[in-house]
């Protein structure tokens, strides 16, 4: 009902500030006139009730005697309550501080009769010029209606009771007027049981509490609210817990109008998920998947982190939202707020009508009016809410040691987990990298990039031995993988030359097509469904055959042979290209058609990318990179551009940098996440003891060697513009005697008799004025044939 009444309502504020400054000039000129006019009262002065023809002695002549004589006789002492109302409100208003809204206006003139009441109760004076009581007709008439309950009763008194009635109802009027609600009563009563610095801080919010000690804000509901929640860690959510506010937080505003009030619900305080697990859970040594990995005590154990969430001071920064949201003329209101390690969620519901794009074009205007370094802004997926997200003043510091403890880790059933960080809430985030099935990453200089891809690889070392996992490393600064050279996982050195970079990438073409072959041969899907296929015959110790057909007897039936395939194992292979611009620079075109056929097909033969890059332009992340990369890691990028370069949209921008990144997988809506941090020193004590007992690497020498002639597939060097052999050369030895024959060498002519394209008929052209078949053509375009067939 409150809802429809704030709907429809009539009377409205014009929030047009010209509108208010007259409005409010005008109210406390008229409260001037009321207290002067009746400060210098006169009962002598010619009015309704007294004829004299003497001098008028009122401060505003006649008219003012006239008036002040009519409130005098109506309200007694109650006439300066108005007087004094109005001039408050009105310069509120004029200066626009954020005046009490008009209903609170009408609320607060209740004041008059029911102080006049209170006043009626008092003793008169000697005095006193006039018959009524002090508070005159009106509260003469108020205090006997009032008595009448109590001369019922029998109570003893009842004139002085009437009177605590009325100047009780009288204060209330005044309180709600200036925007005084029963939680702050609350506030009040719970901070007197408390220590008396928390007393103080408490009691002191209450100043801005009031319409006069900030900007105006819409209405809220007179009725009771519900608690103020926090959701605590490993409880169930039905159980509340009561703080000492009972407030919500409302965000309204119409357009060509003042915020109307809407029905309210309390804010949510939803306390962050730790992922922090207790030491004792960690083993000197522990069992992978098939082998030994590195154990846990090789990371640093996080510190105690321990932050206690200030309820009051979340709902005054939520206040603070509220009113600048307000400002900037977006209706609805904060339902719930979601404190994390980095950054604080406040999610935003918003009113009809209002654009998800509008509010989140408005991120720097919000950022600046909250003091904050950033703030950013985006659509809760699954909710009727915008999240806007900002920085907590003591941001802490996300440890891989607490995520590779936690049972999302260690429990999970990911072929490929990786360990991405937190979210804003606090809980851990564990992304399977065989589902993605490449990760494509972007971030500037000191955004954390190396550091997040130091944490994935680790969060793979730790879970899978080399024989589940291995890696080829691609480094062209030579500086950030390098520390890893020697690691049993690695299938070749680490590689930094850009030109061997090229023959990696095209080895593992080679190596997924091979892979292909093994499992089309074998009747399965995936390089999952072969090792499984595989141990199964190893446990039975049977051989994994197939017939294939060779040909025809003399009798023209077909001849089978049985083929044995292969029952050893096949790991997952991941690459790591840790500055792809750097390779672009170098072998563009042969970088792009491999990651291209990589990206496209290596999903089932257990290959998988992860590319990342500082410079996150379009001649980096071309389109047909960009198309084949669904899965996408943003840290903090300097331009809205760069942003939608790599996620299609903006807000990596305004990360906070230290690992504080934006997740995009394929159908999922972009998720923020803080990315654990490992030093140097945890990483090269992982390595040491992978090089101590995990036995030496054992490198593939095929990786990093030239091809040879024949090997590659047809498809791939088609796409590298690396295709040669005895086709080329009768192409040109047919256009050579085309030449000789018909004594005409045009780019057209062999086009036309060779049926290929324009730019292979050119090459051929140029490769006979090469030999000295044609000559070079003259100013006119004609060549001569230099070289006679050899029937002449």
């Amino acid at each position: 009902m409150a809802n429809s009444i704030a709907e429809a309502a009539p009377m409205r504020e014009v929030s047009d500030p010209v509108w208010r400054i007259i409005t409010g000039t005008g109210a406390f000129a008229l409260g001037v006139f009321i207290c002067g006019s009746v400060g210098s009262y006169d009962p002598l002065d010619p009015s309704w009730n007294a004829a004299s023809d003497r001098a008028v002695e009122n401060l505003f002549g006649s008219g003012g005697a006239v008036f002040a004589d009519i409130m005098r006789q109506l309200f007694g002492w109650s006439a300066w309550v108005a007087g004094l109302a109005l001039m408050i409100g009105g310069a509120m208003r004029a200066v626009l501080i954020g005046a009490p809204k008009i209903r609170r206006w009408m609320l607060g003139f209740l004041f008059v009769p029911l102080s006049a009441a209170c006043f009626a109760a008092w003793p008169v004076p000697t005095s006193w010029p006039l018959r009524a009581g002090l508070g005159g007709m009106v509260g003469d008439g108020l205090h006997d209606l009032a008595a009448m309950p109590f001369r019922a009763l029998l109570l003893p008194m009842p004139e002085i009771l009437a009177g605590f009635v009325a100047g009780g109802l009288a204060l209330i009027c005044a309180f709600t007027a200036l925007g005084f609600r029963r939680g702050d009563a609350r506030l009040l009563q719970a901070a007197a049981a408390k220590s008396s610095a928390r007393a103080a801080r408490q009691a002191g919010g209450l100043w801005s509490r009031f319409s006069f000690g900030r900007k105006s804000r819409p209405d809220e509901m007179d009725e009771d609210q519900d608690l103020f929640r926090i959701r605590r860690p490993n409880e169930p959510t039905s159980e509340v817990i009561e703080p000492e506010l009972d407030e919500d937080v409302f965000v309204e505003d119409e357009p060509e109008a003042a915020p109307q009030p809407a029905p309210a619900k309390s804010v949510t305080v939803t306390a962050p998920r730790s992922a922090t697990i207790p030491t004792t859970r960690v083993k000197r040594s522990r069992k992978g998947r098939g082998g030994k990995v590195p154990p846990m005590d090789l990371l640093q154990v996080p510190p105690a982190q321990r932050h206690e969430i200030d309820e009051e001071e979340l709902l005054a920064k939520a206040n603070r939202l509220a009113e600048v949201l307000r400002e900037f003329g977006v209706r609805g209101r904060i339902r719930e707020v979601r404190p994390g390690p980095v950054v604080t969620l406040f999610e935003l519901e918003p009113a009809a009508g209002v654009k998800s794009a509008r509010v989140i074009s408005l991120a720097d205007d919000v950022a600046r009016s909250m003091s904050a370094v950033s703030c950013r802004i985006a659509v809760v997926p699954g909710k009727n809410a915008i999240g806007i997200e900002l920085p907590n003043e003591e941001r802490q510091t996300v440890y891989l040691r607490s995520l590779l403890d936690n049972d999302a880790y260690t429990k999970t059933k990911a072929a490929l987990p990786m360990a991405l960080g937190e979210d804003i809430g606090g809980a851990p985030t564990v992304v399977e990298l065989a589902k993605m099935p490449h990760l494509l990453i972007a971030g500037t200089t000191g955004s954390g990039k190396s550091v997040g891809v130091n944490a994935m690889i680790l969060s793979l070392i730790f879970k899978l031995p080399p024989e589940e996992c291995r890696f080829i490393f691609i480094d062209p600064k030579m500086l950030e993988l390098s520390i890893y050279e020697g690691i049993p996982h690695l299938l070749s050195p680490v590689v930094t030359d850009p030109k061997k970079a090229v023959l990696a990438l095209q080895w593992a073409v080679r190596e997924m097509e091979m892979r292909y072959e093994l499992m089309s041969k074998a009747g399965v899907r995936n390089l999952a469904g072969f090792n499984k296929k595989a141990a199964e015959f190893r446990k039975r110790g049977d051989q994994m055959t197939r017939k294939v057909q060779t040909g025809f007897d003399d009798r023209g039936k077909p001849q089978y042979e049985t083929e044995i395939l292969p029952l050893d194992h096949v790991p997952n292979l991941v690459i790591v290209i840790d500055e792809m611009a750097d390779l672009m620079m170098v072998a563009g075109k042969e970088i792009e058609g491999c990651v291209q056929r990589l990206a496209q097909m290596a999903r089932a033969a257990g290959i998988h990318l992860i590319t990342a890059t500082q410079r996150p332009s379009v001649d980096v992340i071309t389109g047909t990179i960009k198309a084949n990369f669904p899965t996408r890691i943003s840290y903090m990028v300097t331009t809205k551009i760069d942003s939608r370069t790599i996620l299609g949209e903006q807000g990596a921008e305004q990360l906070l940098g230290m690992g504080d990144l934006l997740y995009q997988a394929a159908g999922v809506k972009t998720k923020r996440c803080h990315g654990p941090f490992v030093s140097d020193e945890e990483v090269q004590a992982v390595v040491d003891w992978l090089r101590d007992n995990g036995g030496e690497p054992d490198y593939n020498p095929e990786v990093l060697e030239e091809p040879e002639e024949g090997t590659g597939s047809a498809i791939m060097d088609a796409m590298l513009g690396t295709s040669t052999g005895d086709k080329d050369e009768d192409l040109y030895a047919q256009a050579m005697a085309i030449v000789l024959r018909d004594k005409r060498a045009s780019t057209s002519y062999l086009q036309r008799r060779l049926k290929v394209g324009y730019n292979k008929a050119a090459t051929l052209i140029e490769r006979l004025e090469e030999e000295g078949v044609i000559s070079a053509p003259n100013h006119a375009g004609k060549r001569t044939i230099l070289k006679q067939s050899d029937g002449e």
